[in-house]
């Protein structure tokens, strides 16, 4: 079985290989213009108390993160992705899934937050088989408070339109805003205790790595 870095490798080859040659070039360009602009010091750290919220769910619950502290054992680990469009997340939500069991063992509730509506995150839940919360955070109030979130440049907003990607219904806004792909652990005081942000989408922290967090709480 492949690993999941093995799996995005074979998306972002498919995707040098087999798309239009003006598109993924648009594509890999924008990669490299926000891997040269993001501000990784802006970006929440360890020790810093995470933000309170209360998001919708995929089915229009409200889920706060004191609800989400009180039922877990030791932690709460938040995975940021863009969007059920991106096959990149679709695969690391996947993982996630993969090992939402040892997560579970340790003691670690495990949820996935997205700029999209909660219709839209209902999709994954059902495409991924999601045994975890997945929920909106609509107009990325959280993300900007984690110092996550950037504007998609206007060519890539152009592809995505070409590629069928209706970011207004999908988010409820066009401000072509995303947060970049982060992980974070919260241990049982929400006090953050690890963070991975990563700008280049098509890569992303192996699961392994997020349970050897778990292990140190």
């Amino acid at each position: 079985m492949a690993t999941q870095t093995e799996s995005l490798a074979g998306v972002e080859n498919h995707v040098r290989t087999n798309v239009p040659k003006n598109i993924s070039n648009i594509i890999f360009t924008a990669v490299d213009d926000l891997k040269g602009t993001f501000d990784q010091s802006k970006v929440i750290k360890p020790g810093a108390a995470f933000p309170d919220f209360t998001l919708s769910n995929a089915v229009g619950k409200d889920v706060s993160l004191s609800s989400l502290l009180a039922s877990a054992d030791k932690g709460v680990l938040v995975t940021f992705y863009r969007g059920e469009w991106c096959p990149y997340c679709n695969i690391a939500l996947s993982f996630l899934q993969k090992h939402f069991e040892a997560f579970k063992a340790k003691g670690v509730t495990v949820v996935a937050v997205s700029p999209e509506l909660p219709n839209t995150s209902l999709t994954t839940v059902e495409k991924n088989e999601l045994k975890y919360e997945v929920l909106s955070d609509k107009g990325n109030g959280l993300a900007r408070l984690l110092g996550i979130v950037w504007k998609q440049f206007d060519s890539l907003a152009e592809v995505s339109k070409a590629l069928g990607v209706d970011q207004l219904a999908r988010n409820g806004d066009e401000s072509g805003e995303l947060p970049v792909p982060t992980n974070i652990l919260i241990d049982k005081n929400g006090v953050v205790k690890n963070v991975h942000a990563d700008p280049d989408w098509a890569k992303r922290l192996e699961p392994s790595t997020m349970l050897q967090w778990a292990d140190a709480l």
